[in-house]
């Protein structure tokens, strides 16, 4: 007998689905055991993280979305820039605009898979830890050694 999985029956945390509203992702997926008549309802939903944000009238999210857009539209347009007219400027707007990046990104990973209040407090923490750690070495290396563009270039001559 051929088994119907469907991604309710998956997932084992109690939340609403975020983006699809249909009672097709909530429904319970009747399962017969072997040795009872009644089929066995089976329920699951699927977890989604809770917004960080203000309230729904807020606009916080939306803007950290666009910005998040916007810096990452900035990152491709650095790239040739960094390229062929290399120089400090560009090197710590890089510095700046990886570790913002870099944060952003591993902060929605925090979100999504850390639960818990002390564990998000301690992920948190390290996250800042880790970003200030990452931007005050970048900009270390631009003013004590060639700079983020020039040693891209080092790797890419050899």
């Amino acid at each position: 007998m051929a088994a119907l999985v469907r991604l309710s029956s998956v997932c084992r945390r109690g939340v609403k689905p975020l983006f699809y509203q249909s009672t097709l992702l909530a429904r319970p997926l009747a399962v017969p055991h072997k040795y009872q008549e009644q089929p066995q309802l089976l329920t699951a939903r699927i977890h989604s993280s809770q917004a960080l944000y203000a309230g729904a009238d807020s606009k916080a999210a939306s803007l950290h979305w666009t910005a998040e857009r916007v810096l990452s539209i900035l990152l491709l347009a650095m790239g040739p820039v960094a390229y062929f007219s290399p120089g400090p400027v560009i090197d710590y707007s890089l510095a700046a605009a990886l570790t913002l990046h870099g944060h952003w990104g591993i902060g929605q990973v925090l979100t999504d898979y850390v639960h818990g209040d002390a564990k998000i407090k301690l992920a948190n923490a390290g996250l800042f830890l880790l970003s200030t750690v990452t931007f005050a070495g970048l900009c270390y290396f631009n003013y004590n050694d060639v700079g983020i563009c020039k040693a891209v270039a080092l790797l890419w001559s050899k």
